[in-house]
C-alpha cells in the first residue's frame, strides 16, 4: 500500500511538473505580449481592453457547463460519456456565440462607448474554440496526459506572442491583443487535437448527459457564481469610475494572478483526477490535501511577498513610470493571492469526494458575504474596494475548510498550523529585500540583488527551521536527478 502511495505521488507530481510548465511557458509569453502593449498603449485603452475581457471570462464559464469536471469526476466514463459531452459543449456554444453577436451593441451603450461592439464580437469566437477544446483537454486531465498540454499550449502562445506583438509595434492597437488572443486559442486547439488521440464518436446518450449535468450543473452554478463576483468589482469600477482606475487596478491584479494561476491551475488539474480515483479512502484524501496546502504554499508565500515588497522595482522597470499608480493594488492582490492553496486543496477534495452540493453551497455563503463587503465599500473608490479583498479572502478560507473538519477530519486551525511556518519565513524574507539600500543606481541591478538575496534568505529560513516542505521537495528533486542519472 505504501508503494502505491509513492507511486501516486511521483506521478503527480510528475504531471504537476509538466502541467506547471506548460502554465508558466504560457503566462510568461503572454505576461511579454502584455508588457509590450502596456508600454505602447495608454492606460484608457487598456482600461477599455479589459472590459471586454470581463464579458468574455464570464461566459467562459459556460463553455465548460461543469460537464467537463464532471467526466473527470466519474470513475467509470466512457466512450459514450466523451462524445455526448462534446457534441452538446460545441451546440451551446454556437448557440452563445450568436446571443454574444446580437448583445454586443448593449455591451456598447451600457458603457457610452459603441468601439466596443467589433471587439466583443471577434473576440467572442474564443468561444466557439474553446468548446471544440473542451473534452479533449478532459481527456488529457482524466488520463493525466498533461505532457499534452505543455505542447499545444507553447506552440499556440508563442506564435501568437509573434503575431501579437508584431501588430503592436506596427500600431494596430487594441488588435494587436485580440489577434494575439483568438490565434493563441486556435492553434493551441488544433495542436491539441493532433497530439491527443481521442476524437467524438458519433454516439449520444440523453441519459448519460442527465447523470453528468446532475453533478455538473452544480459546478456551472459555482463556477457562473465565482466568475461574476470575482469580474463584478471590474464591472463596476469601468462603470463608477474612470477606465484609467479600472487599468492600474487590472494592472495590479496581472502580475500576482499570472503567478498563482500558474501554481493554482497546475494543482487543481492535477488534484482533481488523482483525488477522484481515491475518493473511497479519507485518509489518503486528507493527505494528499495536507501536501497539496503545504507545498503550494512553500512556493506561493515566497513568491508574493517578494514581488510585495520589490512592487515598485518591478513596475518601473517593466512597465515605466507612468503606471505606478498601480503599485498599491499589486501589493493587495499578492497578500490576497497569498492564501489561495487553502482555497484551492480544499475545494478540490469536495469536488473529488462527489460533494458538488457542498461545493455550490460554499459559493453561494461566500459570494453573498462578499457582495455585501463590496457594496458597502464601493462608494469609498477603487482602493477601498480593493482592500475589501483582504476581508473576504480571509472569510472564505474559513468557509471553503469549514466543511472538510467533518469529511476529512483536516480543519481551518489545522490548515492554518500547516502553513503560518512557511508564512512567516516569507514575511521575513520580504522585509529583509524592502530594506536593502539602492547599491546600484540601476532599477535593473537592485531588483537583480534582491531577487538573488531572497532567494538565499528564503532557503537559508528554510534549512535552519528544518521546513518539511523543503525537504520533501529536496527528496523528490533528488531522486529524480538519480533516477534519470541510472536511466
Amino acid at each position: 500500500m505504501k508503494k502505491a502511495t509513492g507511486d501516486t505521488g511521483k506521478k503527480v507530481f510528475s504531471n504537476f511538473i509538466w502541467r506547471f510548465a506548460e502554465r508558466c511557458g504560457a503566462q510568461l509569453v503572454a505576461f511579454v505580449v502584455s508588457i509590450v502593449l502596456a508600454r505602447i498603449l495608454a492606460p484608457e485603452l487598456y482600461g477599455t481592453i479589459a472590459l471586454v475581457t470581463v464579458f468574455i471570462n464570464i461566459l467562459q464559464v459556460f463553455v465548460d457547463s461543469g460537464l467537463a469536471s464532471a467526466l473527470i469526476q466519474k470513475k467509470d466514463a466512457d466512450e459514450l460519456d466523451f462524445s455526448t459531452v462534446f457534441f452538446t459543449n460545441v451546440s451551446f456554444c454556437v448557440m452563445l456565440y450568436i446571443l454574444v453577436f446580437f448583445m454586443a451593441p448593449m455591451i456598447g451603450r451600457f458603457y457610452r462607448n459603441m468601439s466596443l461592439v467589433p471587439v466583443v464580437r471577434v473576440l467572442s469566437i474564443t468561444l466557439l474554440i474553446s468548446g471544440v477544446k473542451n473534452v479533449q483537454q478532459a481527456y488529457v486531465s482524466k488520463n493525466l496526459l498533461f505532457r499534452k498540454f505543455f505542447f499545444s499550449t507553447l506552440g499556440g502562445t508563442v506564435l501568437a506572442a509573434i503575431v501579437g506583438i508584431a501588430m503592436a509595434v506596427k500600431g494596430y492597437g487594441i488588435w494587436a491583443l485580440v489577434t494575439q488572443q483568438l490565434l493563441n486559442a486556435t492553434v493551441d486547439t488544433i495542436i491539441l487535437w493532433i497530439t491527443v488521440k481521442w476524437r467524438p464518436k458519433f454516439i449520444f446518450s440523453f441519459e448519460r448527459l442527465k447523470g453528468l449535468f446532475s453533478y455538473g450543473w452544480k459546478l456551472l452554478a459555482s463556477g457562473l457564481l465565482d466568475t461574476v463576483y470575482n469580474n463584478l468589482r471590474q464591472l463596476i469600477i469601468g462603470k463608477l469610475y474612470s477606465a484609467s482606475d479600472l487599468a492600474f487596478y487590472n494592472k495590479g491584479d496581472q502580475l500576482p494572478n499570472v503567478i498563482v494561476t500558474n501554481i493554482n491551475s497546475s494543482i487543481d488539474s492535477v488534484l482533481l483526477p488523482v483525488m477522484s480515483k481515491e475518493q473511497e479512502d479519507k485518509n489518503v484524501v486528507k493527505n494528499m490535501t495536507r501536501r497539496a496546502i503545504k507545498t503550494s504554499t512553500y512556493i506561493m508565500a515566497p513568491l508574493m511577498m517578494g514581488l510585495a515588497f520589490t512592487s515598485h522595482n518591478v513596475i518601473v522597470l517593466l512597465l515605466t513610470e507612468k503606471w505606478v499608480a498601480c503599485i498599491p493594488f499589486l501589493s493587495i492582490f499578492c497578500i490576497t493571492y497569498m492564501f489561495w492553496p487553502i482555497h484551492t486543496a480544499n475545494l478540490n477534495a469536495i469536488k473529488a469526494m462527489g460533494r458538488s452540493d457542498i461545493y455550490l453551497k460554499l459559493e453561494i455563503i461566500k459570494k453573498f458575504v462578499g457582495l455585501v463587503v463590496l457594496f458597502s465599500v464601493m462608494r469609498y473608490g477603487v482602493m477601498a474596494m480593493a482592500y475589501s479583498l483582504l476581508v473576504t479572502s480571509v472569510l472564505s478560507q474559513i468557509i471553503n475548510s469549514s466543511p472538510n473538519k467533518k469529511l476529512l477530519r483536516y480543519g481551518y486551525l489545522e490548515q492554518l498550523k500547516d502553513i503560518l511556518p512557511n508564512i512567516i519565513m516569507a514575511v521575513i524574507m520580504g522585509v529583509c529585500v524592502h530594506f536593502i539600500p539602492r547599491i546600484f543606481n540601476s532599477v535593473l541591478f537592485t531588483l537583480i540583488v534582491q531577487v538573488i538575496l531572497g532567494i538565499v534568505i528564503y532557503i537559508c529560513e528554510s534549512i535552519i527551521t528544518k521546513n518539511d516542505t523543503f525537504h520533501y521537495l529536496f527528496g523528490i528533486a533528488k531522486s529524480m536527478i538519480s533516477k534519470k542519472k541510472t536511466s
